[in-house]
C-alpha cells in the first residue's frame, strides 16, 4: 500500500510516519519543501520517499500525485499555529484552503480515488455556549480565529468534493494533540520548555503564562495518529469525526501536571502578549461517533504524555 502524508517533517506527520512504517506493510512518501526542518524524521528518513512540492503549485501537486498514486493521503500540511493566523491571515487561509484545493483537482483530473483524511480541528467549533459540551459533530461551528475558519473551509470542501465528486474523503476533527516534538509555540510543549531550561540554570526561576483558564481536551499525538488511520481504514466517506479523550483540564491543571514533575521553585508570571484578541474558552469534545465506528481508544495517559514531553526537551536544551 502506498500512502502520501503532506506535512511528514511536523509534529503529527513524523508520528504518523512511524505509526505507517511499524505497519510493515506500507510504502510511505511525503511531501516536503526545500526549507523544510528534517529533525523530526532523520530516524526514518531512510525508510521514507521524500519528494519536494510546494502545495500551493498546482502543477507541481499533479505531479507528485501522478508519480506516487497514493491509496491513502493523510493531508496534515498546514500552517496550524492559531497565534501566527491573527499576524497573517491572508497566508494562513491561502495555506490551508488552496493547498487542499490542488490535492483534489489532481485527483480529479488524473481520475485517481485514494482515500484523503483531512486533519481538520476542533478550533472549527470556536464560541461553544455553555449547554453545548461536550461537543458533538453536530454542534455549529462559530471559529474564533482566521486558522479556525480555514479549517471550517477544509472540511466543508471535503464534504462537497465527495457530495458533488465522489471524492474519498474523511474528515476528522482532532482536539488538541501533544506529545514529543510538539513545536515551542504550543502551549504544553512552551510550558515543558520553559520548565526544562530552569532545571538546566539556563532562566530565571520565572515561567510565563497566557490565559490559564481556558479548558482544553488533550490526546496524545501517537494515540491522534492511530486515530487518522483509522478514519481511513474504517471511517465512511464524507462523514466528519472528532477525535479527542473526551475529558477537560484547565491549562492552570495541566501546568501545575507539569511543575510536580519537577523539582526547582518556579515562580509564574502571566504575559500580556501570550493573550489572544479572542480565546475558545471551552474545548472539550466527544468522540462516542468515532469510537463506535473505528474502535479507537486513547492508550496514553495524559500524565504519560506530559512527562515524555517534558523529558524530550530535558534532552535538548
Amino acid at each position: 500500500m502506498k500512502v502520501l502524508i503532506t506535512g511528514i517533517t511536523g509534529f503529527a506527520g513524523s508520528h504518523l510516519a512511524e505509526y505507517c512504517l511499524s505497519r510493515g506493510d506500507v510504502e510511505v512518501f511525503g511531501m516536503i519543501r526545500h526549507r523544510s526542518r528534517m529533525e523530526h524524521i532523520e530516524g526514518i528518513a531512510d525508510q521514507l520517499t521524500l519528494i519536494d512540492c510546494d502545495m500551493k503549485d498546482p502543477v507541481a501537486v499533479m505531479s507528485l500525485l501522478k508519480q506516487v498514486k497514493p491509496d491513502y493521503i493523510f493531508h496534515l500540511a498546514a500552517q496550524s499555529f492559531v497565534p501566527t493566523s491573527w499576524v497573517s491571515p491572508g497566508e494562513t487561509l491561502s495555506t490551508n484552503i488552496i493547498g487542499q484545493v490542488n490535492i483534489f483537482e489532481a485527483c480529479r483530473e488524473l481520475g485517481l480515488n485514494p482515500r484523503i483524511q483531512l486533519a481538520c480541528s476542533s478550533e472549527e467549533y470556536g464560541m461553544v455556549l455553555e449547554d453545548e459540551t461536550p461537543i458533538a459533530e453536530t454542534n455549529p461551528l462559530r471559529p474564533l480565529s482566521p486558522y479556525g475558519v480555514s479549517k471550517v473551509t477544509q472540511d466543508l470542501l471535503g464534504y462537497q468534493y465527495h457530495a458533488s465528486y465522489g471524492t474519498h474523503a474523511v474528515r476528522t476533527r482532532g482536539f488538541n494533540h501533544t506529545g514529543p516534538r510538539r513545536g515551542d509555540v504550543f502551549v504544553t510543549s512552551n510550558f515543558a520548555k520553559q520548565i526544562a531550561t530552569i532545571e538546566k540554570g539556563k532562566a530565571a526561576p520565572t515561567l510565563y503564562v497566557g490565559n490559564l483558564d481556558a479548558v482544553r481536551d488533550f490526546t496524545d499525538v501517537r494515540d491522534m495518529v492511530r486515530g487518522y488511520w483509522l478514519a481511513l481504514e474504517k471511517g465512511e466517506a464524507g462523514d466528519v469525526y472528532n477525535i479527542c479523550s473526551d475529558t477537560g483540564i484547565t491549562i492552570k491543571g495541566m501546568l501545575e501536571l507539569l511543575l510536580s514533575m519537577s523539582d526547582s521553585q518556579i515562580e509564574i508570571k502571566q504575559d500580556q502578549a501570550r493573550m489572544r484578541p479572542s480565546d475558545v474558552e471551552v474545548l472539550l469534545g466527544d468522540s462516542s461517533k468515532f469510537r463506535a465506528k473505528t474502535g479507537w481508544y486513547p492508550e496514553y495517559e495524559f500524565a504519560t504524555t506530559m512527562s515524555d514531553l517534558l523529558n524530550y526537551w530535558r534532552e535538548r536544551v
